[in-house]
């Protein structure tokens, strides 16, 4: 399978633009796969593709991110008015009660579920695909297998995300934009400007996603082996401590995807809210010049570090949990 995941992923990575559908369909041509080579191994990789890792990429996903939309919603307010929102994250929550009311704390909540269930989804799946195939390609390689498998993960959960991710900062940042379900925000964006321009936060949302993938998913593996090793050493049943283990892994991963990822989320933040059209090394140097130089990519750091930790160790258990009932092992622990 390690081979078969390893042809496969090489002409993902070459044509990054054509599906795993379109690629089954070139390759399973009798001449394609008589004549061997790159189509035939696609045929071959596309029969091996395990989907559990993507069904509980996505349930895990969505259920997390879904159920933290208010800490999300602070926090972005935070990040983008931090002249009003300056004394924390509870005043800045009593402040927006008071000032818009409780429903204001679930904006944004339809693009959030869908938007990250789908990133989730091919986020945790492409990087199961991955880690074998790039194990295979550096001689076995764990460390470079997985901030590879992660990097390319966190790059197509970044394309697929961009309009949802678009259509929510604008439901919480944008007055005109409020109230608005996905589907008449995504509609009425594209309108104002384009449909490409769902996607013009791309750099912005991989220097968010690339970090935060890296973090969350490498320290999340390490993590949990190390722990399963270390309690193999003491004789004890990995099995009675999967659960502890999870929960553990899942909060220092958290705070690794936080710190590694702040900058990037707030230049996605930012490249959201602002309609200058000044691009990704604007938005930048916007942030460097107005908001206090390098301190200002940090601002909101406290209320995104319970958003995050909240987010991560919930989805990484839940991701674990439906792995199992799908029949596949916790994380770490083979």
């Amino acid at each position: 399978q390690t081979s078969e995941h390893s042809h496969k992923t090489l002409i993902d990575m070459r044509k990054p633009g054509i599906s795993l559908l379109s690629l089954a369909l070139l390759a399973t041509s009798p001449s394609n796969v008589a004549a061997g080579g790159p189509a035939a191994a696609a045929a071959n990789a596309a029969k091996v593709l395990d989907y559990r890792y993507f069904v509980a990429g996505g349930v895990c996903a969505a259920t997390s991110h879904g159920i933290t939309t208010p800490i999300d919603v602070v926090k972005t307010k935070m990040q983008a008015q931090p002249d009003v929102y300056n004394k924390g994250m509870t005043a800045a929550t009593m402040t927006i009660l008071k000032a818009e009311g409780p429903s204001t704390l679930l904006a944004g909540l339809g693009p959030t579920v869908v938007g990250y269930g789908i990133e989730g989804a091919m986020k945790f799946g492409v990087y199961e695909v991955m880690k074998p195939v790039m194990a295979n390609m550096f001689d076995g390689s764990t460390a470079v297998a997985y901030i590879l498998a992660s990097i390319f993960a966190g790059a197509v959960a970044s394309v697929l995300l961009c309009p949802m991710e678009s259509a929510r900062i604008r439901v919480v940042t944008d007055p005109e934009y409020k109230g608005l379900s996905l589907i008449p925000c995504l509609l009425k964006l594209t309108k104002e400007d384009s449909f490409l321009s769902l996607f013009g936060g791309i750099f912005a949302m991989l220097s968010k996603q690339v970090p935060y993938t890296i973090g969350k998913q490498v320290s999340f593996d390490v993590v949990a082996t190390m722990l399963y090793g270390f309690l193999g050493g003491l004789e004890l049943k990995a099995e009675d401590l999967k659960w502890i283990v999870s929960v553990l892994a899942a909060f220092i991963a958290s705070l690794f995807a936080c710190i590694s990822s702040q900058p990037g989320d707030m230049i996605l933040t930012e490249t959201y809210k602002s309609k200058s059209g000044n691009g990704f090394t604007g938005v930048i140097r916007d942030i460097y010049n107005t908001k206090g130089g390098v301190s200002g990519f940090f601002t909101g750091t406290g209320a995104r570090i319970v958003h995050v930790s909240s987010i991560i160790t919930s989805q990484l258990v839940i991701y674990d949990v439906v792995k199992q009932l799908l029949g596949l092992p916790a994380t770490g622990s083979h």
